[in-house]
């Protein structure tokens, strides 16, 4: 009984987002959507907002507000400070409010690579953005994202400032990609940055 209950609840709040989201296509009104989601996630449990929003997680006019109410609601849920966060992210919000929601998930949960990426994304100095990819790829040696987006941040900072250093960690970096990469494509543009890269006078 209670499951039935649970899943006509969560129907419910699912139809009635659908709704606020298909006026809002209608008629573009973002002041009208942000008003009719703060109205639908006050009355709605955390849960049922959780399910009826996951359709929208890369709607993030809508998804924003939504898990604005989760995370006031559950302070500690890394999953959700992270969807958040990458709706700010995506949005425009600015890289000083993302960098404090991922050092929170990272703080509930230190495991959550997203939170890791966001806090490296987030960082606005790109010697210290470097460093920061630097930590994660030491923390998940298998993390191919995380790798390539070393070895493209320590490009553009050697460019940037004549650093020999980190043009050796992108050439390395690259390196390493392209040792594991199995795809031609991709395999072709490692190939092309590396010789772009070793031909490089600092």
């Amino acid at each position: 009984m209670v499951t039935q209950k649970s899943s006509t609840e969560t129907s419910d709040v699912r139809a009635k987002l659908d709704a606020v989201v298909h006026e809002y296509h209608q008629r573009g009104d973002v002041p009208r959507l942000l008003g009719g989601l703060a109205e639908l996630a006050a009355g709605a449990a955390t849960a049922d907002l959780v399910n009826a929003v996951e359709p929208y997680r890369e709607m993030h006019e809508v998804a924003g507000p939504i898990y604005e109410v989760i995370v006031q609601r559950e302070p500690a849920n890394a999953r959700a400070i992270v969807t958040l966060a990458n709706a700010y992210w995506l949005t425009g919000r600015g890289p000083e409010v993302v960098s404090e929601l991922a050092s929170r998930a990272l703080t509930a949960d230190p495991s959550n690579r997203a939170a890791w990426h966001l806090w490296a994304l987030s960082e606005a100095s790109p010697r210290s953005r470097v460093k920061r990819w630097q930590q994660i790829t030491e923390r998940f040696p298998d993390d191919e994202l995380a790798k390539a987006n070393l070895a493209d941040n320590a490009a553009a900072l050697a460019g940037a400032e004549n650093d020999p250093v980190a043009l050796k960690l992108a050439i390395t970096t690259y390196e390493k990609l392209l040792s594991t990469a199995t795809q031609p494509a991709q395999r072709a543009a490692l190939e092309t940055a590396l010789k772009t890269l070793k031909n490089w006078s600092l």
